[in-house]
């Protein structure tokens, strides 16, 4: 390998999902700390960007109290719509100005933490003399487009991202804790919310999931709510996009013990900065709290905990041994989450909240 400049210039490429965002930035975070010097860009999904750039309202003078404390630029890939609408007018015109963007940037060194055929596709229009992937990525195509391939031999998502990341400069990278924008509105914004509803500890839920097989029954979350409120908890439901009936019936079924709120992205890094515990599925909101470093219960079914798990503080999982790991996007709960009880997460969430009290 060729001597690095001090001045490298490196793009990370990972659209999304809010998990899986919140998975790579250890490992952007451990680069950041190694190399000050370097400049880093990153693609990602418009929607996503509040995990990297914090937007408080403008000032008086109406500048931007932007923070990003990993990275320094953001570059907008709306692959979301991209295919909705493969061929519109809006998406062509959005490929192309993200290409032209990317290649006058004139990075030296670009890292696909997606591992799909479109990530290494976005990559690609970087001109970065190195690409580098996973040797199994995703979507195994996706290898065509690598310049360097990296296998890795850990297990957990997380690790992955810190050796693929540590592979431009042939360094380990050792794991370190995700930093996070901090947006002044949204701190703000989370004092008022919170008032004086928050009379004990604050335990956030989050009852929803990307696809039904991941999502313990809502009855259930309800039931919990009540025996941590009546146990002197105060219990806040995250209502994601799409997800307010399930925060709705979550309430109902905790008898008006857990109180509901919708709120964006950089508002939920606020609470959840506020919160004592995170009881949820494998969703985005859980991996957030660990990022925090919020001891969680993480309730999983069809997804493998060793992959997608909680990682780097407390945690419970709760997982029966006859689930198998199964990414199929059925809509039902999938028959080992079943089995895990109401009384099995309630210990969980008691564990966790008793040891941090005599810590």
């Amino acid at each position: 390998m060729q001597p690095l400049s001090d001045h490298l210039r490196v793009l990370i490429v990972r659209f999304g999902a809010m998990g899986d965002i919140l998975h790579a930035l250890p490992a952007v975070t451990a680069l950041r700390a190694a190399h000050p010097e370097w400049y880093l860009g990153w693609v990602v999904e418009p929607r996503w960007r509040a995990l990297l750039c914090a937007e408080s309202k403008p000032d008086d003078y109406g500048r931007s109290a932007a923070r990003m404390p990993l990275v320094d630029q953001i570059h907008r890939a709306n692959t979301r719509r991209w295919s909705h609408e493969p061929l519109s007018g809006s998406t062509l015109e959005d490929i192309f100005r993200l290409r032209r963007e990317l290649k006058s940037f004139r990075y030296d060194v670009c890292i696909d933490l997606q591992g799909a055929i479109r990530s290494a596709i976005v990559g690609r229009w970087s001109r970065a003399s190195r690409l580098i992937g996973e040797d199994l990525p995703r979507e195994s195509a996706a290898t065509w487009f690598y310049s360097e391939r990296v296998t890795t031999h850990t297990s957990h998502v997380i690790e992955h991202a810190l050796e693929e990341a540590g592979t431009i400069a042939g360094e380990k990278l050792e794991y370190m804790p995700a930093s996070l924008p901090w947006d002044e509105y949204a701190e703000r914004w989370c004092e008022e919310f919170l008032g004086n509803k928050v009379s004990g500890r604050l335990v956030l839920m989050n009852p929803g999931a990307g696809w039904g097989a991941k999502r313990w029954p809502v009855e259930r979350f309800g039931e919990v709510a009540r025996r941590l409120s009546e146990a002197g908890c105060s219990v806040v439901v995250n209502a994601g996009p799409q997800e307010e009936d399930l925060a709705i019936a979550l309430v109902r079924a905790s008898r008006g013990a857990a109180t509901a709120v919708e709120c964006n992205m950089s508002q939920l890094i606020s609470l959840t900065r506020r919160a004592t515990l995170m009881i949820a599925g494998d969703t985005g909101p859980l991996h957030l709290a660990c990022a925090l470093g919020k001891p969680v219960v993480g309730i999983y079914g069809p997804t493998d905990p060793a992959r997608n798990g909680p990682y780097g503080v407390d945690f419970r999982v709760l997982r029966n041994p006859s689930s198998k790991r199964d990414h199929s996007r059925k809509s039902q709960p999938e028959a080992g989450l079943l089995t895990i009880t109401p009384d099995d997460v309630l210990g969980a969430a008691l564990d966790l909240l008793n040891s941090r009290r005599s810590a």
